[in-house]
């Protein structure tokens, strides 16, 4: 008895119920009643495509065995039915095995839109049948997976309600993953052919109808390798058709295409892997991102690649992106299009480096179609990073960490959506699990909330007891990343649910998707009592060198060096080290994720390698290590006392003065600027710099605003960074008395007096013409210091 049933009731006075009596009052007041269908047998319309019939009855069969033992099997007519009866047919069938199928005239509604479904619960004579109705078979296997996500499922049961009568078709006509078989993914592979027919199963029954794979174009061994690049591309093309979505290949070209020979050449290679699979529905050709081909020749190649394409799948399409072109390139591309009108090209894609989503579907002429190519895998230096995110995060989970963040991705999903037809995501891994979820099911309903979403997702790959409770632990991950890391008190009660939640659920210990949230849990905090205790040996270690002139030089260097690498002689939190170590091995087993070059065989340290970087440093020793070599190689004590002075008081300037480190969320209050590409955190020497923390961050033109400044007091700006550095105060440009160009070196600049007169000023940076260098080489700005002379 619902718990709405039982407080009506004991408000009228009723205690205790025999069960006629609740079963004749739910009826009379018109509430609905569960209904198990546990013991049921399957039906199937002819209708149905004979490989959707096969796989929607595989589906069924194990998804519910493997939840609950229950066995449903096939039965072919009505007089062999069981109590109740699966009954899987189209809306255009009209019967099965003689029995009308119920179906509404209005063909405005979601069951005859395409991959539109209906789920009905009901009773003909004495036979309970459950109708999935899809307008084609490929919406069968998306009304199961509505049956999948919501049905309550437990051992010995399946409940649905009797009012059952949901009907939905998708928003947007495109929904899928990359889910690359390649060496540079951090876990796909290392999976099997099995492995790839559940994951891409899981996505179809969360509404994904296409899948992209990288196909093998060039040499990219992996040691994780199951079967070769050849063989996994005709598998997974395979298993596509085996569910009824659509399959991707994502194929560039880096040949020189004026060159006739190479050219020739390309097109036989894609021609080979094209004719070798038994389903492809779309081209992606990534203008160029990478290559370096002019639209002029681009176009008349991907034409000649049309016609060699449908000799073997008649009914492909071409897609090209813009990235990586100039303007002049763009303009060209759509002079091409209105004066040629592509018909074998379908559509456009939008991905990093192309022009604007909104651009791109003004210009784009009606007939073609526009996919958002969306990046959900990274962290920093993408499209989309995370916000508010701390320096210590970005350097160890970094750039390909477990990153569950569904709010954050439904609200790009929701800002950039209404552009598009649609979207295939760029994924490098199951670390992103979560957020492929997440823009399915927005795609097909964008009203759909995200917390709905979380509890389908966690009761379909967890079980409906942890539903609720494991969204809430999902929804805790994401707060963990908001802004300044040490100040965040939501990190330590997160890892406390989570860790009640191993303890409640211990039979989910060897669930790859459960894996991957408690790691998370127990990361995030172990790098936040890292980042405390660290920040605080730093602070002891610069007390002790503001005493170097009289205790003496050396020696103080030696103490503080000696203070802050306590983070390594004392670790501390060795438990939840310990269990770290413990999931990344658990991980690597239950689903490939390589979280160590070293150890697991990661393509490279960037690829996801959050056990490599766990314990980078926190705070400045090895930098301070380095920092001491040089002062003792200063020939005057003087030289070595100012430099000293410089590292102590780096971050404190003194009384009336200020100092930011201008991408580091916790230590840039007067900073009004962020890097919407999070290109800001940088990444050097494989992710094993030496340099400052603060030097590691840094904006190309950063904008600071300053208030309550004393206005008769004199003040000079300084600043740390690379390359130019050309300021305005208030839009009057200055010019430095001190200019040193090279990495951490200092420029310093006078503020004309009558900037502080109202107490505010702001300073902006310009940006020099750097076109010809790649934006790793641009001038930057790391540091900046208002200093009150």
């Amino acid at each position: 008895m619902s718990d709405l049933l039982y407080e009506m009731f004991k408000s009228m006075g009723i205690k205790s119920f025999a069960p006629l009596t609740v079963f004749l009052l739910t009826i009379s007041m018109g509430y609905s009643a569960p209904i198990d269908i546990s013991k049921s047998g399957i039906i199937i319309s002819p209708d149905i495509k004979s490989t959707v019939q096969a796989s929607a009855l595989e589906i069924l069969q194990e998804e519910i065995q493997k939840r609950n033992g229950a066995t449903w099997k096939k039965i072919d007519a009505w007089s062999r039915a069981r109590k109740t009866v699966i009954a899987l047919t189209l809306s255009t069938s009209g019967e099965l095995a003689g029995v009308r199928v119920p179906v509404r005239p209005d063909k405005s509604l979601p069951e005859w839109q395409p991959e539109g479904f209906r789920l009905l619960y009901d009773q003909t004579g004495e036979t309970d049948i459950l109708w999935i109705i899809g307008a084609d078979s490929r919406a069968v296997i998306f009304g199961i997976g509505k049956l999948l996500r919501t049905a309550k499922i437990g051992s010995g049961h399946v409940i649905i309600d009797d009012q059952l009568d949901v009907a939905s078709s998708p928003a947007y006509s495109l929904r899928g993953h990359q889910i690359g078989y390649r060496n540079t993914a951090n876990s796909y592979d290392a999976w099997s052919v099995e492995q790839y027919d559940r994951y891409i199963r899981a996505l179809a029954l969360f509404g994904t109808n296409a899948v992209e794979n990288i196909p093998p174009l060039k040499k990219d061994p992996s040691p994780h390798f199951k079967i070769s690049r050849e063989e996994m591309h005709v598998k997974m093309s395979a298993i596509c058709d085996k569910y009824d979505i659509e399959y991707w290949v994502w194929t560039p070209a880096v040949v020189d295409l004026t060159d006739e020979g190479l050219r020739t050449k390309e097109l036989d290679l894609h021609e080979a892997n094209y004719k070798k699979v038994p389903r492809l529905d779309n081209i992606f050709f990534p203008g160029g991102d990478p290559g370096h081909n002019h639209p002029r020749e681009v176009m008349p190649f991907l034409k000649d690649l049309h016609s060699r394409l449908v000799k073997y799948h008649p009914d492909a399409g071409i897609w090209i992106s813009l990235q990586g072109f100039s303007q002049e390139q763009i303009d060209y591309f759509y002079q091409y299009l209105k004066a040629y009108k592509p018909a074998w090209l379908r559509g456009v894609v939008s991905g990093p480096s192309s022009p604007s989503i909104s651009e791109t579907r003004y210009r784009l002429p009606e007939q073609y179609k526009h996919r958002h190519y969306p990046d959900i895998t990274h962290n920093v230096r993408c499209d989309y990073p995370a916000l508010n995110f701390d320096q210590a995060f970005a350097l160890t989970i970094g750039r390909e960490g477990i990153n569950p963040q569904p709010v954050y991705y439904a609200k790009i999903h929701e800002k950039y959506a209404p552009f598009t037809d649609g979207f295939i995501s760029y994924s490098d891994g199951c670390h992103d699990d979560v957020n492929k979820v997440i823009w399915s099911q927005r795609a097909w309903n964008p009203h759909k909330s995200v917390r709905d979403i979380l509890i389908e997702y966690s009761r379909f790959f967890f079980n409906a007891k942890v539903g609720i409770a494991a969204t809430e632990g999902i929804l805790g991950l994401e707060k963990n990343w908001d802004g300044s890391l040490k100040d965040n008190g939501s990190v330590e009660p997160t890892l406390a649910f989570w860790q009640n939640l191993e303890d409640q659920y211990p039979k989910l210990s060897s669930n790859w998707r459960w894996q991957l949230l408690v790691l998370r849990a127990y990361y995030d905090a172990y790098i936040r009592r890292r980042l405390i205790n660290e920040t605080k040996l730093e602070s002891q270690a610069n007390k002790v060198l503001e005493k170097a002139g009289s205790a003496g030089l050396q020696e103080a260097m030696n103490n503080a060096l000696e203070i802050v690498k306590k983070a390594d002689a004392e670790p501390i939190a060795n438990d939840l080290r310990k269990t770290i170590d413990e999931y990344c091995e658990k991980l690597f087993r239950s689903c490939g994720l390589q979280t160590s070059v070293d150890r697991y065989k990661a393509s490279n340290s960037q690829r996801g390698c959050i056990l490599d970087f766990v314990d980078y440093p926190l705070n400045n020793r090895w930098w301070l290590e380095d920092q001491f070599k040089l002062i003792a190689q200063m020939k005057t004590e003087e030289e070595k006392l100012e430099r000293i002075k410089i590292i102590y008081s780096w971050e404190n300037p003194g009384p009336g003065s200020y100092y930011d480190n201008v991408s580091n969320i916790a230590q840039s209050p007067r900073v009004t600027t962020t890097v919407y590409d999070a290109v800001d955190f940088g990444w050097w020497d494989s992710g094993y710099c030496r340099w400052r923390l603060s030097s590691q961050v840094y904006q190309n033109d950063p904008v600071l605003e300053y208030e309550d400044l004393d206005p008769d007091a004199r003040y000079i700006v300084r600043v740390a960074g690379y390359g130019e550095a050309l300021i305005r105060i208030d839009g009057h440009r200055l010019e430095p008395l001190v200019y040193d160009k090279e990495r951490e070196g200092f420029k310093e600049f006078v503020v004309p007096k009558q900037a502080v007169g109202d107490g505010q000023i702001r300073i902006t940076f310009d940006r020099p013409e750097e076109s010809h260098l790649r934006w790793k080489y641009y001038s930057s700005v790391s540091d900046v210091w208002l200093i009150k002379r």
